[in-house]
């Protein structure tokens, strides 16, 4: 403790400006002051300060070192933020257990109001007793699988990323299980034999067919999307990255950030249809809620919607040229050893794979030599590499005449070979 105290200029261990990976607050203020380092770093190489005199006469020796110290930097930040996920995962469950128990103050505020002038009935207490239940199963799950991300466990993917197909699912699974769990209070509670016998028949299939289908479908769809994700991976079809940690974004978006159609509208029309059966179930407690089965068809285009752009996406890295490097002035003529080549192309830089760690993990193979692609930096990010073109020296190792050149990118998915011709 006197030492991280020391460390920390007298603050406590986990005090306003620790940065160590102990506790969510510190490492999110490591990983916090990591970035702007790194970023202030970048931004004064991208303007030409703070080359050291021994390489700023060359222009690719300057780039060859500019790129050495900006992924060093970057490998601190990546370590930062993977600090800063594994805290987040484990205090998650914290969060997990506060938010059942914010759920069940707003249920029973819910029903209190409700139950003025329609008096507390059965279905009532067994709703509470149902949610009671429900909780306390997400806060122990929670709890038992701590160090993985507690009750977001199931629905995050191999990639640390929240899966949508798995968050559909694991809602509607929840729903259905809520439902029953208050029609097994309602039957614990009720004495008559017609009321048992009412509530029994709740259960029938001809009551929540259409609730029944939309969970196959759903659960089916996160299924297949896993196998069909991973299968694209093994194949080098598709590239991922993987994230420091999951973020709720991650449902809407692809893995660069953006929003992607196929999923957005998968959970709005799931949200839709879970808020109908929400209602249908408050209104007749005593049954399965029946999704009538226009609603059910809508789901499953979604649902069909959505596993087809899981298909569509993705696609290999391609070579399409190999050039000289040439600025604007200079004469044309063939490469040689020791000139700067140009490689065109498509899909270089994986999704998700922006950040300055990532990118300094792609590599040229130009015949039988491993070519690190050099970071280039500009204002706000990187010139070099990008998802169409790479600039890489040709090294000396290299030797004159027909050549493969080879892009390796930073998911380990390797390009088609292209040929150049390589002069003395």
């Amino acid at each position: 403790m006197a030492v991280q105290e020391a460390r920390h200029g007298g603050v406590g261990a986990h005090g306003g400006g620790c940065e160590c990976g102990d506790c969510p607050h510190g490492a999110r203020e490591g990983h916090r002051r990591a970035v702007a380092e790194f970023a202030l770093r970048r931004d004064a190489f991208a303007a030409g300060q703070g080359l050291p005199a021994a390489v700023a006469h060359s222009a690719s020796a300057s780039r060859q070192w500019v790129s050495e110290e900006l992924t060093q930097s970057a490998g601190l930040v990546a370590e930062r933020g993977r600090a800063e996920g594994g805290a987040w995962l484990a205090g998650l469950w914290r969060r997990t257990a506060g938010a059942a128990l914010a759920a069940l103050v707003l249920l029973l505020l819910v029903q209190a109001l409700t139950a003025v002038g329609a008096g507390w009935t059965p279905a009532r207490t067994a709703g509470l007793a149902a949610a009671v239940l429900v909780a306390g199963a997400l806060t122990a799950a929670s709890w038992f699988h701590r160090a993985r991300g507690g009750a977001l466990a199931p629905v995050i993917g191999e990639d640390n990323r929240l899966s949508t197909s798995r968050a559909v699912a694991v809602s509607w699974v929840l729903f259905v299980a809520y439902a029953v769990l208050v029609l097994v209070g309602q039957l614990a509670l009720a004495s008559a034999h017609g009321q048992r016998e009412a509530l029994i028949s709740g259960l029938e299939l001809r009551r929540g067919a259409g609730t029944v289908t939309v969970l196959a479908v759903v659960s089916g769809v996160a299924v297949l999307v896993r196998r069909v994700v991973g299968l694209r991976v093994l194949g080098q079809r598709l590239q991922k990255v993987r994230a420091d940690r999951p973020r709720a974004a991650d449902l809407l978006t692809d893995d660069a950030g953006g929003g992607t159609f196929a999923d957005i509208q998968y959970v709005v029309i799931n949200a839709v249809a879970l808020a109908f059966g929400a209602v249908r179930l408050a209104r007749r407690p005593e049954q399965l809620p029946d999704l009538p089965w226009g609603l059910a068809v809508v789901v499953l285009v979604s649902a069909a919607t959505y596993l087809a752009g899981k298909y569509a996406e993705g696609g290999r890295p391609v070579v399409l040229s190999v050039v000289r490097a040439r600025e604007a002035g200079d004469l044309d003529g063939p490469i040689r050893t020791g000139d700067d080549i140009e490689i065109r192309g498509a899909g270089f830089v994986p999704p998700g794979a922006q950040s300055a760690d990532r990118l300094s993990r792609m590599v040229v193979r130009i015949g039988a030599v491993n070519v690190h692609v050099p970071l280039v930096p500009v204002a706000g990010g990187f010139s070099n590499p990008t998802d169409t073109l790479l600039t890489v020296p040709v090294p000396a190792d290299v030797e004159p005449g027909r050549v493969e050149v080879q892009v390796v990118t930073a998911a380990g998915v390797e390009t088609n070979h292209c040929v150049v011709e390589i002069t003395e």
